[in-house]
């Protein structure tokens, strides 16, 4: 009888062994090849190319409207009540319309809603600069921009989600959203440091705010250009459906509820959204405006780390494999408890480097689920159901936002500390529930085969 060790270096020199690593080997390399491919596959499309263009013009202005918004809320009012107000308000039509904006963009198509919304929201901002430029700001006049920005989100987010879907192939498609996703998180880098230099170069005046709202509405008209220039031939367009809007929302939420991995991860998303983005978006301006130096400078240095965050993230997902289950449910838990405990220590924070390094890590974590979560539940989705299902998901990850952002100007005016550890404490407690929950076994089956059940049953 041979020994062990015989055995095993036999059993490592043997030609079947060789063979299988050979083809690990060869696996590796092409997997890396293939991703390149597909990445010059995505960028040599010409609307693709349009969509990148626009995309991240728009998005680089409305890093400015990001910074003057509140700003100038805190400006005219100085009051946290006011601010919250703003915010609420422009979330609660956006959260109110977005199962009708999902279902007018399976309709009329992604593009067509996508260039009709950024003209409106040209007009509103070249508006509200006007009126903060001639030094006629006033708190109502603000509360009607947010309101009116928020009606014309309503539809234009769902577009926004279900766009890239339509200009790539169905196997190029998380290239194409890391593409997307890493430029849009650049531009959330460089947006608020520069938007943050314009409001502080007059932080004694409205000026600043006003100066940022005519960027955003120079950048919306240069999206509408990039969109009316696609082919509408080579964009899917939208299906003519013979059932009414409430009928084909329904149909798009029995398709979500039958799904319990979907499910799940909505449900989920909704309530860490309603316990950590209210705080985190109220919170961390006052934590710029009174406790940190520099005010609207850090508050943009701020913004800015979070979004360096993201992109490290979104880098991170897009030039990875798909980790199994085991890997998924830590990094899920990992981000998910982050979340609570760097939101809990904000409160305790007066050191703008700390404060930056922490939202860095945090949105490093973001970024890495977002484009994870995203592309899974795209590919999940029919094509004639991704408006749908892609204002679902936004409605689950902002619908109760407003009520967040609103609850948290309350709380904030009794106390910032209060605000922030409240809102970590909640979040810990929703990721320790989740942890347990068969959803989230179902979700990480689910992740690794992201095929939606048509698919299925064509195989079969």
């Amino acid at each position: 009888m041979s020994s062990t060790h015989e055995h095993c270096e036999r059993h490592m020199n043997s030609p079947d062994t060789a063979t299988q690593q050979l083809r690990t080997d060869e696996d590796l390399a092409g997997e890396a090849a293939s991703g390149r491919r597909s990445l010059r596959r995505v960028l040599a499309l010409r609307d693709f190319r349009l969509l990148l263009a626009g995309t991240s013009t728009s998005l680089l202005g409305d890093q400015f409207a990001l910074i003057a918004t509140p700003w100038l809320a805190l400006q005219l009012s100085d009051d946290a009540l006011a601010l919250g107000t703003v915010l609420a308000l422009e979330g609660l039509p956006r959260a109110l319309l977005m199962l009708v904006g999902g279902a007018v963009t399976d309709r009329v198509s992604s593009r067509r809603v996508m260039l009709v919304a950024d003209i409106l929201r040209s007009v509103l901002t070249a508006a509200m600069a006007a009126v903060v430029l001639a030094g006629a700001a006033q708190m109502w006049m603000l509360y009607a921009f947010a309101l009116g920005f928020g009606v014309v989100a309503g539809f234009a987010v769902p577009a926004e989600n279900s766009i890239v879907p339509t200009l790539v192939r169905r196997d190029d498609l998380q290239a194409g959203n890391a593409v997307i996703m890493g430029v849009t998180q650049f531009m959330g880098f460089a947006g608020p440091t520069l938007a943050g230099a314009v409001i502080a170069g007059f932080s004694s005046t409205t000026t600043g705010p006003g100066l940022a709202f005519a960027i955003d509405a120079v950048t919306f008209l240069v999206s509408a250009t990039t969109f009316f220039l696609m082919r509408p031939a080579s964009v899917v367009e939208g299906t003519d459906q013979p059932t009414g809007l409430g009928a084909s929302i329904r149909d798009g939420v029995r398709r979500l509820w039958g799904d319990p991995a979907m499910r799940f991860v909505l449900c989920v998303l909704a309530t860490v959204n309603l316990f950590a983005v209210g705080p985190l978006m109220v919170g961390i301006p006052l934590l710029a405006h009174d406790r940190l130096p520099s005010g609207a400078m850090a508050f943009g240095v701020l913004m800015a780390a979070f979004a360096i965050g993201n992109l490290a993230g979104y880098g991170a997902a897009g030039g990875t494999r798909l980790p199994g289950a085991r890997t998924m449910r830590a990094i899920v838990i990992g981000v998910l408890a982050a979340y609570g405990v760097v939101i809990a220590a904000l409160g305790t924070i007066t050191n703008l480097a700390l404060a930056a390094v922490l939202l860095a890590a945090l949105g490093a974590g973001n970024g890495y689920l977002g484009i994870t979560l995203l592309t899974w539940m795209q590919t999940r989705t029919e094509p004639s159901m991704l408006g749908r299902i892609m204002s679902l998901a936004t409605f689950a990850s902002l619908g109760l936002v407003s009520v967040s952002q609103a609850a948290s100007g309350a709380i904030s005016r009794w106390s910032l500390d209060g605000l922030f550890l409240l809102s970590g404490a909640l979040v810990l407690a929703t990721v320790a529930w989740a942890a347990t929950q068969q959803g989230f076994r179902a979700f990480l089956t689910s992740i690794t085969e992201p095929t939606h059940p048509t698919d299925k049953e064509a195989v079969a």
